[in-house]
């Protein structure tokens, strides 16, 4: 991450990964594993045929149904695609700190918040609404909807455009090292995100400091800050 100085190198957007940032993975090998296990299939045929496709899924050129067609029901099984799906929408868990920090800093610092990521439509639709997403983004720049996956440049780009911000004001957090460096080659600042400690650490170098909440009787004011900046 390169550190910037002055005012027109102020962040006021901040791009976000969900999966492995905000969120678990939604399909990765570990919850494919999973389902697999749960279900009884063959795990190594149903990686081969997942990533001769799953590209064409998360670029919202295909549907779920069509995903799902493709790699576990073109042949008879004894559990429904209703079954399977409710079993790998349930891999998608929260990581609570993570979106409450950004909904915080969204608020604090009157930041835009730009979500880029690669999903397929569907996922990406449960992943929003079950976990309330859409309640502090302001853009979903999704594969599915713009048939664009990184690395590509291109959906960065997209993201600058929709976001309306020069690069040196876009902070982006992404767990993906190649996505770092792509980002990182158009202007934009980038913080490999590893966990919630040391990306809050980079992001307070930054001048984005999250107010933290405290148990009652614990609070006493930051100094310099104000009334409600409060720490343990």
């Amino acid at each position: 991450m390169k550190s910037h100085t002055g005012e027109s190198d102020r962040i006021t957007c901040v791009f976000l990964d969900i999966g492995g940032v905000l969120l678990t993975n939604g399909w990765d090998r570990q919850a494919r594993a999973r389902v697999a296990a749960n279900f009884n299939l063959d795990l190594t045929e149903m990686e081969d045929r997942h990533h001769l496709t799953f590209d064409t899924y998360e670029e919202g050129k295909i549907t779920l149904e069509e995903y799902l067609s493709r790699t576990v029901f073109y042949e008879q099984r004894p559990f429904t695609q209703a079954q399977f799906r409710r079993f790998m929408f349930a891999q998608s868990k929260p990581y609570p700190e993570m979106i409450r920090l950004f909904a915080q800093l969204k608020v604090q610092y009157g930041l835009k918040i730009v979500v880029v990521s690669n999903e397929g439509r569907e996922l990406n639709a449960h992943r929003v609404r079950t976990f309330k997403l859409e309640g502090f983004v302001d853009s979903f720049i999704s594969s599915c909807f713009v048939h664009l996956r990184k690395p590509d440049e291109d959906i960065f780009r997209l993201a600058l455009d929709v976001a309306q911000v020069p690069a040196s004001q876009v902070i982006y957090i992404e767990n993906t090292p190649m996505f770092v460096q792509v980002a990182e080659g158009l202007g934009v600042r980038s913080i490999l995100h590893a966990d919630y400690g040391s990306t809050c650490a980079k992001l307070a170098s930054l001048g984005l400091h999250a107010a933290r909440s405290c148990p009652e009787g614990e609070a006493r004011n930051h100094p310099g800050g104000s009334p409600q900046e409060n720490t343990c």
